[in-house]
C-alpha cells in the first residue's frame, strides 16, 4: 500500500525534485502507476524506478524534517475542522447570530482551502 503522506510531500515539495524524481514521484504517487507501468512509460529498468522513488521519498522527509510544512499545513486543516465545528454548535445553542457563524465558516474554510 502507497503512503498518502507521500503525496502531501511531493505537493508541497515537489519543485524540489529533479524533473525526473518529481515526474516519476507523480507517476506513483498521483497516478498510481505501478513500478512495471512507470519502468514501460520512462524507459527504465522496474529497479531503477524502485531506487528513484526511495531516493525522492528520503529527500522529502529531510525537507520536512527541515521545514515543517506539511506538519503545519494539517494541524492548520484540523483546526480550521474544528472552528466549524464550534461555530455548528454555537449556532445550534442560538448564542451567534447567523451571520456571525457564516463569517466564521467561510474564514476557516478560506483558511482550510490555502493549504
Amino acid at each position: 500500500m502507497k503512503n498518502l503522506d507521500y503525496a502531501l510531500l511531493l505537493e508541497i515539495y515537489g519543485r524540489m525534485l529533479t524533473e525526473k524524481q518529481r515526474g516519476v514521484m507523480e507517476l506513483y504517487y498521483w497516478e498510481d502507476l505501478s513500478l512495471g507501468e512507470i519502468s514501460q512509460d520512462e524507459g527504465i529498468t522496474r529497479q531503477a524506478v524502485r531506487d528513484s522513488i526511495k531516493r525522492s521519498e528520503q529527500l522529502l522527509e529531510d525537507f520536512e524534517s527541515r521545514l515543517m510544512l506539511a506538519e503545519k499545513i494539517t494541524k492548520c486543516r484540523k483546526n480550521c475542522a474544528e472552528i466549524c465545528g464550534y461555530a455548528q454548535d454555537l449556532k445550534k445553542q442560538n448564542r451567534l447570530d447567523e451571520s456571525c457563524i457564516d463569517k466564521i465558516n467561510e474564514l476557516a474554510s478560506e483558511t482550510g482551502d490555502l493549504f
